[in-house]
């Protein structure tokens, strides 16, 4: 019996040095191993390599490595951060050039530009200053300019003349014996029925908070958004 007992107490001895034994040899060969799976393991080195290097944890994908590249941290940094810009080709286009100049009737001049079939703009320029701009837009077009009235047809060409305006409402005889019915429609809302010496409405002018004009046979008018009227031939 007592043979037995310490035969068992011998056994369970060896047991637990062996496993003592075998639970150093994993703690040295963690604390000791060279290889890439030692205790200096992968992670640890990346560590030890970014904190020597100064670089973050991550790095934008495409990138590289401050060690890799040869250049510090802060140029890579800077070079990351650095917007891009895209830089516009010079244009040296010239602005169009005016189909031709006119002298009008109180000294300024009208730059007129041609813009397509029966579409003109004028522009009245007085001492290198534009002063007003008149377009056709399927009608003529007409402009009272502190009394000097102008007149821009769809073929381009313009006429003006100084005075003569009768201000509406009202029926008003006007040049080429043509006569004039001015009713007022609204805020700066006038019409004019161009009527003939029959009687008869051969046109109507529209002044909608716009100056409105007519070439009328080679009888020019020009109605005013002021209820302004006038006519020259």
């Amino acid at each position: 019996m007592t043979t037995t007992r310490r035969a068992r107490r011998t056994a369970r001895s060896a047991a637990l040095v062996a496993v003592a034994a075998a639970a150093a040899f994993s703690l040295t060969a963690c604390q000791g191993g060279t290889g890439k799976d030692g205790a200096a393991g992968p992670e640890q080195k990346a560590s030890a390599t970014r904190a020597a290097a100064g670089t973050p944890h991550a790095t934008a994908a495409g990138g590289s490595t401050p060690a890799a590249s040869g250049k510090s941290a802060a140029d890579v940094r800077t070079r990351t951060l650095a917007p891009s810009r895209t830089t516009a080709p010079a244009t040296t286009a010239k602005a169009a050039a005016p189909a031709r100049t006119q002298t009008l009737a109180d000294g300024s001049k009208a730059e007129i530009y041609r813009l397509g079939a029966e579409h003109y703009r004028a522009r009245i320029v007085s001492r290198g200053e534009v002063l007003a701009t008149m377009e056709t837009a399927g009608t003529d077009a007409g402009l009272d300019a502190n009394d000097m009235f102008v007149v821009l047809t769809l073929g381009g060409e313009v006429h003006s003349w100084l005075g003569g305006g009768h201000t509406g409402p009202g029926t008003f005889r006007l040049a080429g014996g043509w006569t004039a019915k001015v009713t007022k429609t609204g805020e700066l809302r006038y019409r004019a029925q161009i009527i003939g010496n029959d009687g008869s409405v051969d046109g109507t002018l529209e002044a909608n908070q716009q100056d409105a004009g007519l070439d009328a046979n080679g009888v020019y008018i020009v109605l005013s958004a002021g209820g302004v009227i006038s006519a020259h031939e």
